[in-house]
């Protein structure tokens, strides 16, 4: 196979460009901090609001573009970033670098401004780019996947083309103003996103811990693992087909949040509390296990089930996130991984954020603009220190000279 990382070649491709991470990993950081305040600007303070209001422009509107930016602008980039550059890892195959990423960058970068252009514009453009962007990087990774035939790691293409055909439809939901069908569909795509999580944080959670403890890691379980699979994959088909309800659902929510428990208990996640990069990871999984009992435990009740699916979105999403982000960033620069900026703060805001934003509103519903704001402000803090600490190291080429 071929050498990735042959010492005799002189790297000439500017640094932000030499791995799928780095403008991925910056851009989604720079949405991430930026987009919520302009949406609790636009849902409570439209007059004050630059954006996103009926006189800025017509096709989008913000009830719409809030769930699909946050899914499809910020933890798209994220999930992408990630996985082209893991991908070089799994195959020893030469990741995407140069113009190509340039390319699949810019069809990323063209959806997020086209859905804030000051002018009417054709829904079709953004959804040309969003669906460009998922696609080149499918196909990417089934390119260097199939050629090895590692066929373990085929199921990530299939992902990313199935999020494209959905987020397809989403501008289909857009254009007919057909806000029910969008709302189902952010909530399969944030189950989507939660069986993402779960596949590779089944991979990734124990073997970090493992290794960093020195201790011996927890061997994955057919039995255990393959329901809470099939069990998040049912939950993310049901919030489209609608076809169980009542006892059935929260059976099922119960259950797959019940073996996710048990599941993450084999990690030695109680040994985590010294180690920030650990931790992270660790609270952002435990939010899936406890959104799906918390919904089990609430089965007729719409203003709890919107409010707990939060949990996911803020805490396994975007703490998934930022602890990935934070983690690959120093390792792929030649970094000491646990010797990087402090990020306490930002890991630990995030699971605040999670928990105001879940929690809060159903407890306290009188002041639910207060606990948006609380939270959307936590968030943008989070975000905003990892740009801070890390925009540098993207920005530049590796410690150690090699490529990447």
């Amino acid at each position: 196979m071929l050498n990735i990382d042959d010492p005799n070649h002189i790297e000439t491709t500017p640094a932000l460009l030499r791995l799928g991470f780095r403008p991925l990993f910056l851009g989604g950081a720079a949405v991430a901090c930026i987009l919520i305040p302009i949406w609790l600007l636009a849902w409570y303070s439209p007059q004050n609001s630059p954006v996103l209001t009926n006189a800025f422009f017509s096709p989008v509107i913000p009830i719409w573009w809030h769930p699909h930016e946050m899914l499809f602008g910020f933890a798209m980039a994220i999930v992408a970033g990630f996985l082209l550059t893991a991908v070089q890892n799994w195959t020893n195959q030469p990741g995407l670098k140069g113009t190509p990423l340039a390319v699949v960058v810019a069809c990323w970068l063209s959806a997020r401004i086209l859905l804030l252009l000051p002018m009417a514009i054709p829904l079709w453009l953004p959804a040309l780019a969003d669906t460009a962007f998922l696609l080149l990087t499918a196909a990417k990774l089934a390119h260097s996947i199939i050629k090895v035939k590692q066929w373990r790691n085929v199921a990530f293409p299939v992902l990313l083309t199935i999020a494209a055909a959905a987020n397809l439809f989403s501008y289909y939901a857009l254009a007919q103003r057909d806000m029910v069908t969008a709302s189902t569909l952010w909530q399969a795509m944030i189950w989507w996103m939660a069986l993402m999580i779960s596949f590779v944080g089944g991979r990734v959670v124990p073997f970090f811990t493992a290794l960093r403890l020195k201790v011996d890691k927890a061997q994955p379980l057919a039995w255990l693992d393959w329901p809470v699979f099939i069990g998040l994959a049912l939950i993310a088909v049901n919030s489209v087909a609608h076809v169980i309800s009542g006892a059935a659902l929260s059976l099922l929510l119960g259950a797959t949040g019940l073996l996710q428990l048990v599941r993450q208990a084999r990690w030695s996640a109680h040994k985590t509390a010294k180690e920030p990069l650990l931790w992270s990871l660790h609270l952002s999984y435990l939010c899936i296990a406890l959104a799906l009992i918390g919904m089990a435990l609430f089965p007729n009740d719409p203003h709890a089930e919107r409010q707990l699916l939060h949990l996911v979105g803020v805490g396994a999403i975007g703490g998934m996130c930022l602890a990935m982000i934070s983690r690959v960033t120093l390792g792929h620069t030649g970094r000491n991984i646990y010797q990087g900026p402090w990020m306490s703060p930002a890991f630990a805001a995030i699971v605040v954020a999670a928990v105001v934003r879940a929690l809060f509103p159903i407890l306290w519903p009188q002041s639910t603009q207060l606990w948006h704001w609380l939270a959307g402000s936590l968030w943008s803090f989070a975000f905003g220190l990892f740009l801070w600490h890390y925009t540098a190291f993207l920005c530049r080429p590796r410690l150690d000279g090699r490529p990447g």
